[in-house]
């Protein structure tokens, strides 16, 4: 099983990525389970600059492939998948 795991850009990554001080502006995080994940996904959105919300890659019991969720913050600032779906 995939642990679940957030890949999102911030001001500082996307700074040391332009700067030549990494090899990514992507961070990534992994978390035991999805539960912890939701857990900290409101901290992670809040620092995130992608465009794109922050994607979520993981494994669901009984399926081949990785299951992907783009979510973002809605206008009452909480949550919320914007698009989901297999790789």
């Amino acid at each position: 099983m995939i642990t679940p795991q957030l890949h999102y850009i911030t001001k500082e990554s996307d700074y040391a990525y332009w700067h030549g001080q990494g090899k990514s502006d992507t961070v990534v995080e992994w978390f035991k389970t999805y539960r912890e994940l939701k857990k900290n996904l409101k901290r992670i959105l809040d620092k995130s600059i992608d465009a794109d919300g922050v994607c979520v890659l993981r494994s669901r019991r009984g399926e081949w492939g990785e299951w992907f969720e783009y979510w973002k913050l809605d206008v009452n600032d909480k949550p919320v998948i914007d698009r989901k779906g297999w790789n």
